[in-house]
Protein backbone atom coordinates (compact mmCIF):
# COMPACT_ATOMS: atom_id res chain seq x y z
CA UNK A 1 0.00 0.00 0.00
CA UNK A 2 1.31 3.46 -0.90
CA UNK A 3 1.97 5.56 2.20
CA UNK A 4 0.98 9.21 2.50
CA UNK A 5 3.87 11.58 1.80
CA UNK A 6 4.62 14.62 3.96
CA UNK A 7 6.83 17.37 2.57
CA UNK A 8 8.24 19.20 5.57
CA UNK A 9 10.94 21.54 6.82
CA UNK A 10 12.16 20.79 10.31
CA UNK A 11 12.10 24.30 11.81
CA UNK A 12 8.98 25.67 10.12
CA UNK A 13 6.27 26.21 12.79
CA UNK A 14 3.50 25.22 10.37
CA UNK A 15 5.31 21.97 9.58
CA UNK A 16 6.06 21.37 13.26
CA UNK A 17 2.40 21.44 14.25
CA UNK A 18 1.47 19.18 11.35
CA UNK A 19 4.15 16.64 12.30
CA UNK A 20 3.10 16.73 15.96
CA UNK A 21 -0.50 15.94 15.06
CA UNK A 22 0.42 13.22 12.57
CA UNK A 23 2.82 11.55 14.98
CA UNK A 24 0.30 11.78 17.83
CA UNK A 25 -2.33 10.15 15.62
CA UNK A 26 0.07 7.35 14.65
CA UNK A 27 -0.24 8.06 10.93
CA UNK A 28 2.36 6.00 9.07
CA UNK A 29 3.86 8.09 6.30
CA UNK A 30 6.93 8.93 4.27
CA UNK A 31 8.66 12.09 5.45
CA UNK A 32 10.41 14.20 2.83
CA UNK A 33 12.56 16.90 4.41
CA UNK A 34 13.05 19.75 1.94
CA UNK A 35 15.17 22.86 1.55
CA UNK A 36 12.94 25.90 1.24
CA UNK A 37 15.47 27.59 -1.02
CA UNK A 38 15.54 24.57 -3.33
CA UNK A 39 12.07 23.01 -3.25
CA UNK A 40 11.73 19.67 -5.01
CA UNK A 41 9.73 19.58 -8.23
CA UNK A 42 7.50 16.80 -6.88
CA UNK A 43 6.33 19.07 -4.07
CA UNK A 44 5.67 21.98 -6.43
CA UNK A 45 3.64 19.70 -8.68
CA UNK A 46 1.60 18.52 -5.69
CA UNK A 47 0.92 22.05 -4.41
CA UNK A 48 1.34 25.32 -6.26
CA UNK A 49 1.47 27.12 -2.89
CA UNK A 50 5.11 26.02 -2.66
CA UNK A 51 5.08 26.09 1.13
CA UNK A 52 5.32 23.34 3.74
CA UNK A 53 3.67 21.26 4.97
CA UNK A 54 2.23 19.42 2.01
CA UNK A 55 0.54 16.09 2.72
CA UNK A 56 -0.14 13.83 -0.27
CA UNK A 57 -2.55 11.07 0.74
CA UNK A 58 -2.46 7.53 -0.60
CA UNK A 59 -5.37 8.29 -2.94
CA UNK A 60 -3.56 11.32 -4.37
CA UNK A 61 -5.54 13.96 -2.45
CA UNK A 62 -3.36 16.88 -1.36
CA UNK A 63 -3.72 18.76 1.94
CA UNK A 64 -1.48 21.82 2.00
CA UNK A 65 -2.77 23.86 4.95
CA UNK A 66 -1.19 22.90 8.26
CA UNK A 67 -4.42 23.25 10.25
CA UNK A 68 -6.17 21.00 7.75
CA UNK A 69 -3.36 18.45 8.08
CA UNK A 70 -3.90 18.51 11.84
CA UNK A 71 -7.64 18.03 11.51
CA UNK A 72 -7.16 15.16 9.06
CA UNK A 73 -4.70 13.49 11.45
CA UNK A 74 -7.16 13.75 14.34
CA UNK A 75 -9.87 12.21 12.19
CA UNK A 76 -7.64 9.13 11.89
CA UNK A 77 -7.07 8.83 15.65
CA UNK A 78 -7.54 11.15 18.60
CA UNK A 79 -7.34 9.02 21.73
CA UNK A 80 -6.65 11.96 24.08
CA UNK A 81 -9.47 14.06 22.59
CA UNK A 82 -7.46 17.00 21.31
CA UNK A 83 -10.47 18.06 19.26
CA UNK A 84 -13.62 18.73 21.30
CA UNK A 85 -16.75 20.07 19.71
CA UNK A 86 -17.73 21.91 22.89
CA UNK A 87 -14.84 24.34 22.51
CA UNK A 88 -14.17 23.97 18.78
CA UNK A 89 -15.25 27.51 17.88
CA UNK A 90 -13.10 29.05 20.64
CA UNK A 91 -10.13 26.91 19.64
CA UNK A 92 -10.50 27.87 15.99
CA UNK A 93 -10.78 31.57 16.85
CA UNK A 94 -7.63 31.44 18.96
CA UNK A 95 -5.66 29.60 16.27
CA UNK A 96 -6.89 32.08 13.65
CA UNK A 97 -5.67 34.95 15.82
CA UNK A 98 -2.32 33.21 16.12
CA UNK A 99 -2.04 32.67 12.38
CA UNK A 100 -3.36 35.97 11.06
CA UNK A 101 -2.57 38.52 13.81
CA UNK A 102 0.26 37.22 15.99
CA UNK A 103 2.31 35.62 13.20
CA UNK A 104 2.81 38.87 11.22
CA UNK A 105 3.96 40.62 14.41
CA UNK A 106 6.26 37.67 15.13
CA UNK A 107 7.80 37.94 11.66
CA UNK A 108 8.44 41.66 12.13
CA UNK A 109 10.01 40.99 15.53
CA UNK A 110 12.18 38.11 14.35
CA UNK A 111 13.29 39.84 11.16
CA UNK A 112 13.30 43.41 12.49
CA UNK A 113 16.28 44.33 10.32
CA UNK A 114 13.99 43.93 7.29
CA UNK A 115 11.52 46.43 8.76
CA UNK A 116 13.69 49.36 9.87
CA UNK A 117 10.79 51.79 10.16
CA UNK A 118 10.35 50.74 13.79
CA UNK A 119 12.70 49.33 16.47
CA UNK A 120 12.53 45.64 17.28
CA UNK A 121 11.02 46.43 20.67
CA UNK A 122 8.00 47.96 18.93
CA UNK A 123 7.26 44.76 17.01
CA UNK A 124 7.78 42.71 20.16
CA UNK A 125 5.27 44.90 21.97
CA UNK A 126 2.69 44.36 19.23
CA UNK A 127 3.16 40.60 19.53
CA UNK A 128 2.81 40.73 23.30
CA UNK A 129 -0.89 41.53 23.01
CA UNK A 130 -1.45 37.91 22.03
CA UNK A 131 0.98 36.61 24.66
CA UNK A 132 -1.00 38.38 27.37
CA UNK A 133 -4.16 36.73 26.11
CA UNK A 134 -2.49 33.31 26.32
CA UNK A 135 -1.11 34.09 29.78
CA UNK A 136 -4.59 34.94 31.03
CA UNK A 137 -5.99 31.67 29.72
CA UNK A 138 -3.14 29.68 31.28
CA UNK A 139 -3.68 31.34 34.64
CA UNK A 140 -7.15 29.78 34.67
CA UNK A 141 -6.11 26.25 33.62
CA UNK A 142 -3.03 24.28 32.63
CA UNK A 143 -3.64 24.38 28.88
CA UNK A 144 -5.38 26.83 26.60
CA UNK A 145 -8.79 25.14 26.60
CA UNK A 146 -8.68 23.20 29.84
CA UNK A 147 -6.53 20.90 31.90
CA UNK A 148 -5.41 18.65 29.05
CA UNK A 149 -3.42 19.62 25.95
CA UNK A 150 -5.49 19.98 22.85
CA UNK A 151 -5.69 21.18 19.29
CA UNK A 152 -5.13 24.87 20.00
CA UNK A 153 -2.11 24.20 22.23
CA UNK A 154 -0.33 22.19 19.56
CA UNK A 155 -1.32 24.59 16.78
CA UNK A 156 0.01 27.63 18.67
CA UNK A 157 3.01 26.20 20.54
CA UNK A 158 5.49 26.27 17.60
CA UNK A 159 4.87 29.99 17.08
CA UNK A 160 5.33 30.87 20.76
CA UNK A 161 8.51 28.79 20.65
CA UNK A 162 9.73 30.80 17.67
CA UNK A 163 8.92 34.06 19.45
CA UNK A 164 10.64 32.99 22.68
CA UNK A 165 13.90 32.07 20.98
CA UNK A 166 14.27 35.39 19.17
CA UNK A 167 15.55 36.69 22.53
CA UNK A 168 15.31 33.86 25.06
CA UNK A 169 16.86 35.80 28.00
CA UNK A 170 14.22 38.52 27.54
CA UNK A 171 11.42 35.98 27.28
CA UNK A 172 12.57 34.18 30.42
CA UNK A 173 12.41 37.47 32.36
CA UNK A 174 9.09 38.57 30.87
CA UNK A 175 5.96 38.64 33.08
CA UNK A 176 4.47 35.47 31.59
CA UNK A 177 5.12 32.70 34.15
CA UNK A 178 2.19 30.52 33.10
CA UNK A 179 3.11 30.82 29.42
CA UNK A 180 6.76 30.06 30.18
CA UNK A 181 5.75 26.91 32.07
CA UNK A 182 3.40 25.87 29.25
CA UNK A 183 6.12 26.40 26.65
CA UNK A 184 8.68 24.42 28.63
CA UNK A 185 6.26 21.53 29.03
CA UNK A 186 5.94 21.22 25.27
CA UNK A 187 9.67 21.71 24.68
CA UNK A 188 10.40 18.80 27.03
CA UNK A 189 7.64 16.54 25.73
CA UNK A 190 8.23 13.54 23.49
CA UNK A 191 5.35 14.89 21.46
CA UNK A 192 7.79 17.59 20.34
CA UNK A 193 11.24 16.00 20.67
CA UNK A 194 10.31 12.95 18.58
CA UNK A 195 9.33 15.07 15.58
CA UNK A 196 12.41 17.31 15.79
CA UNK A 197 14.91 14.56 15.01
CA UNK A 198 17.05 15.65 12.07
CA UNK A 199 16.62 13.81 8.80
CA UNK A 200 18.64 14.28 5.63
CA UNK A 201 17.20 16.41 2.86
CA UNK A 202 15.05 14.25 0.61
CA UNK A 203 16.40 13.38 -2.81
CA UNK A 204 14.40 11.56 -5.42
CA UNK A 205 15.32 7.88 -5.30
CA UNK A 206 16.74 8.03 -1.76
CA UNK A 207 15.71 5.51 0.88
CA UNK A 208 12.43 6.83 2.31
CA UNK A 209 12.17 8.00 5.92
CA UNK A 210 9.14 6.28 7.39
CA UNK A 211 7.29 7.74 10.36
CA UNK A 212 5.89 7.70 13.01
CA UNK A 213 8.40 7.29 15.75
CA UNK A 214 7.15 6.11 19.14
CA UNK A 215 4.06 7.89 20.34
CA UNK A 216 4.53 9.77 23.67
Amino acid sequence: MTLPILYSFRRCPYAIRARMALNYAGVRLELREVLLKDKPRAMLIASSKATVPVLVLSDGKVIDESVDVMRWALEQQDIDHWWQEKNASDAKALVDENDFVFKPHLDHYKYADRFPARPQSHYRGEAETFLRQLEQKLEDHTYLMGNQPGFSDVAIFPFVRQFAFVDKPWFDRAPYPALQHWLQWFLDSRLFTDIMIKFPVWLDGATPQILPLNRP
